[in-house]
C-alpha cells in the first residue's frame, strides 16, 4: 500500500479495481489521438477528455474529475502553467494529479508549473512503457520527480513567487516556526532521502516519520513532497547544488 506521506494523497478511499481515469491536455492533435490509443489499450487505465488548450483543461477536469492529467505546458489561450494553478487550486480537484508533458528536461516553465501543484513532469518523447508508469506512479500518490532534477529547476528559477504558490517570505516564516525535529524532516526530504532512510538518519520510527511529514505538508500548505523541495529551496534552508 502506498504511504500517503510519500505519496500526495491517500487513494484508500478508492475501489481497488477502479480504472484510472486519465484527462489530456495538449494542442497537437496528432499527439493527443496518440497518447489516447496508447493509454486505453493499457488495462486498467480509461481516458476520460481530450482538451486541445488549457481552458478546455480546466472545464473539462471540473466536469469530469479525473485521477491524472497529461498537461502540455505550452498550449494556446490559457497556458499549461494557468490551468494548472486553476486546477490545483480548486478543492474540488483535490485528489487529481496533474502530470506536465514537456520537451525538455530543463524548462524555465517546469518549475512554475510544480509550484502550482504538478506533481511532476515526463518529456514528451519517453517510451509508451515510461508513460503508462508514470500514469501509474502519480496516481498512486508518488511525486514523479527526482531531487536533483528539481534541485536544477530551482537554481534556474529567480527566487520569487510564481502564480499559485505561497511568496518566499512566507515559506521561509512558516519554516521558522517548524519544531527543530520538523527542520531536520525537511532538510532530508530536499536533499532526497525517502522516508526509510529518514528513519534510519534520524533514529525514528514509521510513524513518527510519517507524523511529521504530514505536519510539514500541513504547515506548509504543500500539496506533495516536491513542494516541500521547494519551499526549503526557496526559504533558503539548503541551496542547489
Amino acid at each position: 500500500m502506498t504511504d500517503p506521506t510519500d505519496a500526495l494523497t491517500d487513494k484508500t478511499d478508492e475501489a481497488p479495481d477502479a480504472p484510472i481515469r486519465v484527462l489530456i491536455a495538449e494542442d497537437q492533435a496528432l499527439l493527443r489521438t496518440t497518447l489516447a490509443a496508447l493509454l486505453e489499450a493499457e488495462p486498467g487505465m480509461r481516458v476520460v477528455g481530450l482538451a486541445e488548450d488549457g481552458a478546455r483543461a480546466v472545464a473539462l477536469a471540473a466536469e469530469l474529475r479525473p485521477d491524472v492529467i497529461l498537461m502540455d505546458i505550452q498550449m494556446p489561450g490559457l497556458s499549461g502553467i494557468e490551468a494548472t494553478t486553476r486546477i490545483c487550486a480548486d478543492p474540488a480537484l483535490a485528489a487529481t494529479r496533474v502530470l506536465i508533458l514537456t520537451m525538455f528536461e530543463i524548462d524555465d516553465y517546469v518549475l512554475g508549473a510544480l509550484r502550482a501543484g504538478a506533481c511532476g513532469f515526463l518529456l514528451k518523447d519517453t517510451d509508451p512503457q515510461s508513460l503508462v508508469d508514470a500514469v501509474r506512479t502519480v496516481h498512486e500518490g508518488q511525486s514523479l520527480l527526482s531531487p536533483q532534477v528539481l534541485a536544477r529547476l530551482v537554481a534556474r528559477m529567480p527566487r520569487t513567487a510564481s502564480a499559485g504558490a505561497p511568496r518566499r517570505s512566507t515559506w521561509a516564516s512558516d519554516i521558522e516556526a517548524l519544531t527543530p525535529r520538523q527542520r531536520e524532516v525537511l532538510l532530508l526530504i530536499a536533499r532526497g532521502l525517502s522516508n526509510t532512510e529518514i528513519e534510519v538518519e534520524l533514529g525514528i520510527t514509521r510513524a513518527t516519520c510519517r507524523s511529521h511529514i504530514t505536519a510539514l505538508l500541513a504547515r506548509l500548505g504543500a500539496r506533495d513532497r516536491a513542494q516541500l523541495v521547494i519551499a526549503a529551496y526557496e526559504a533558503g534552508l539548503i541551496s542547489p547544488r
